[in-house]
Parts: structure tokens; C-alpha cells; sequence
């Protein structure tokens, strides 16, 4: 494989890592000697005061029009910095902006060629500066207010008869993220009462909660461009034999993972600690999903607590450690947190 001259950057969070422009519209290209953000005129002001220094802002509000000088354009730049191999991000790019790219990079003399780049800046933000653990953290205690009060909510619903549906409590999670300081949810809560608690990835709809329903409420907040996230299942007052049975196994399950995962394991073997609990017990079965995940920028990001994933998990990346049970018709457990690696355990960073 030819090794790139220069990287083509689409991802929006890469963008965001690479430069701190959080505009919705632009792209990068990375050369050995210079980078440069291009960007339309809606975010050129935005960029001049937010991304970082060195990097050179390119307006294509004009040549967008004009195909021929925006491939004029394009390939000065090419020319200037002797680029002939092009990396680029295949798994982000539709066709159709791959074609467009592969137009306009085609000089009258000689040929660009392509080369796929998938993985390689997000292996990259795998690894946490003390700064993205800060903001991180402070996600996590947004997250943490907002889910006090939900908690709260849901108790006084069950004393008082005072039915509310999962849509609102829903709801009522995006307002309290936003009262206590978020910019935004990491992603849409996923709220569930009773026998829907037993779908890992409910959508809320408009089913009221009963007194004796288990409510299994995974939630996360944005701050500053960075993700929270945290499952937490609530039992009723009074629960059963066997929503105390299912809830105590998971619990130690995750316990005993988070007390043995640490950053040069892979990540399938950080996975199999809550999953060979949960085999134990007699409901492997039930437990269908990873067992956790990266975070940072993107919910969901390398590396993987699966059992395809052989890569060793890296010192100061944080991840969730997530296992659970589901019995269809019936109700789901699942206890979610978030952890530091370090090259001798880890940190947990969830503490409601």
C-alpha cells in the first residue's frame, strides 16, 4: 500500500479532535508541512475564533459554485505540496462525495491515487490528554444532577399513583441535562418501563409507568463536545425474587469486571469478566450485546468490550463497562459506567 502524502479528513469528529471546528459543513486536509480547513462562509467567523493556531482556514463559497475553480483550486494545493497517494477516510465518505473528490483531484499530468485511512485518527483520540478527561468528567457530573432529579421522579410517580410515561420522563431527561449545563444529549435516552426494559435499545413511547415495573433508563449529556453515558435500572419498592436475582448478578458482574479490566488487556478479554458471571448464573443467553465501549467526542467509538475485538485497550482511554440480562416478555437489568484505564486498573469516573 502506498503510504499517504497527505490525509483527507471528513469525519466530523476528527475535524473536531484535529482542529476544534464544530461547524456541520467542511473538511481537512492534512499535508507534512501544513493543514487547512475549508469551509464555507456560515463558518468562517466561527472558525477564526475557535480552531487552533496553525492551521489554514480556506473559504469555498465561491469555487463550491464554480466547479472549474474549485478544481483549480483544489489542485494548487495538491501541486504545491508534491501530493500524488491521498489518504482518505473510505468508511465516512458517501460514493458520491469519493467521486467528486476523485474528479477534482485529477491533474492534466500524472495521476493521484487513494488510499483508505479508516480508523486512523480514531485511534489516535483512543488515548485521553488530561484536558478531555476534565471535560469528560464534567459531562459525567451533568449527567449525574439530571439522573438525581429522573430518580426522584420516578419515585414520586410510584408512591403517589402519579403515572408517567416513558416518552416524558424522556423528555424531562433533556431538560434537566440542559438546566444543569449541557450543550446537548449524547444521544437520545433510552427509557423503559416493565417488560419493555427488556429490549437493550427501546425507543420510549407513550406506556405509563406501573408501581412494581422495573425502569431502565440509559442517558448522556455533551459538554464541550465530549460524551457521558450511564445505565442505571430501578427496582420497585418491593421487587421480586427474581428482579433482585437478575439485578444482584449483573451488579457483580460489572463489579468484577471493572475490578479486573486495565489498560494492555484485549478488549475481548475485558469483555469475557462480566460475561463469564453472567454464563455462570445460567443466562448467557440473555446477555447478547458488548460490554462496553469507547467514549470521548462520539458515543460510541473505539475500542470495543467484545468478543471480535483482539486489540489490547490503551492506558488513559475511557470506556464503559456495561453488562446486562433480558428476559423478552418480562424485564432487563443493565448497570452502566464509565472508566479511566491505566496501566494498573483503572478509575471509575461514574459515581451516582
Amino acid at each position: 500500500m502506498n503510504k499517504p502524502q497527505a490525509k483527507l479528513i471528513t469525519n466530523r469528529s476528527n475535524i473536531s479532535y484535529l482542529s476544534g471546528f464544530t461547524g456541520s459543513s467542511g473538511f481537512m486536509l492534512l499535508t507534512k508541512n501544513k493543514n487547512y480547513l475549508f469551509t464555507d462562509s456560515r463558518y468562517i467567523e466561527r472558525a477564526k475564533n475557535t480552531i487552533k493556531k496553525g492551521i489554514e482556514i480556506v473559504d469555498v463559497t465561491k469555487v463550491w459554485r464554480n466547479p472549474k475553480e474549485l478544481e483549480e483550486s483544489w489542485q494548487k494545493i495538491l501541486r504545491k505540496h508534491r501530493i500524488k497517494v491521498l489518504g482518505v477516510e473510505e468508511d465516512n465518505l458517501t460514493v458520491a462525495k469519493f467521486k467528486k473528490f476523485k474528479k477534482i483531484s485529477k491533474p492534466k499530468n500524472g495521476k493521484i491515487k487513494f488510499t483508505d485511512i479508516s480508523g486512523e485518527i480514531e485511534s489516535k483520540r483512543e488515548i485521553k490528554t488530561g484536558i478531555e478527561i476534565k471535560l469528560i468528567q464534567k459531562s459525567q457530573r451533568i449527567n449525574e444532577k439530571a439522573f438525581t432529579e429522573i430518580k426522584k421522579i420516578v419515585q414520586a410517580a410510584r408512591r403517589n399513583s402519579n403515572s408517567i410515561s416513558e416518552v416524558d420522563l424522556a423528555w424531562k431527561i433533556r431538560e434537566l441535562s440542559h438546566k444543569y449545563g449541557a450543550e446537548d444529549i449524547a444521544f437520545e435516552p433510552i427509557v423503559a418501563f416493565g417488560k419493555n426494559s427488556a429490549i437493550p435499545h427501546h425507543q420510549p413511547g407513550e406506556i405509563h409507568l406501573k408501581k412494581d415495573d422495573v425502569v431502565l433508563i440509559d442517558m448522556g449529556v455533551k459538554y464541550k463536545g465530549y460524551c457521558s453515558d450511564m445505565t442505571r435500572t430501578l427496582l420497585p419498592q418491593k421487587p421480586s425474587f427474581r428482579q433482585k436475582e437478575i439485578y444482584t448478578i449483573v451488579l457483580n458482574a460489572q463489579k468484577e469486571a471493572i475490578k479486573k479490566i486495565h489498560a494492555g488487556i484485549t478488549g475481548k478479554k475485558a469483555d469475557s469478566y462480566s460475561r463469564a458471571i453472567i454464563e455462570k448464573a445460567g443466562y448467557g443467553d440473555y446477555y447478547e450485546h458488548a460490554g462496553g465501549h469507547g467514549i470521548g467526542l462520539d458515543i460510541h467509538e473505539s475500542p470495543s468490550l467484545s468478543v471480535n475485538y483482539t486489540k489490547k485497550l490503551k492506558k488513559n482511554s475511557v470506556i464503559t463497562v456495561e453488562p446486562g440480562i433480558y428476559i423478552p416478555g418480562e424485564f432487563g437489568v443493565r448497570i452502566e459506567d464509565m472508566i479511566l484505564l491505566t496501566a494498573h486498573g483503572n478509575k471509575n469516573l461514574t459515581f451516582s
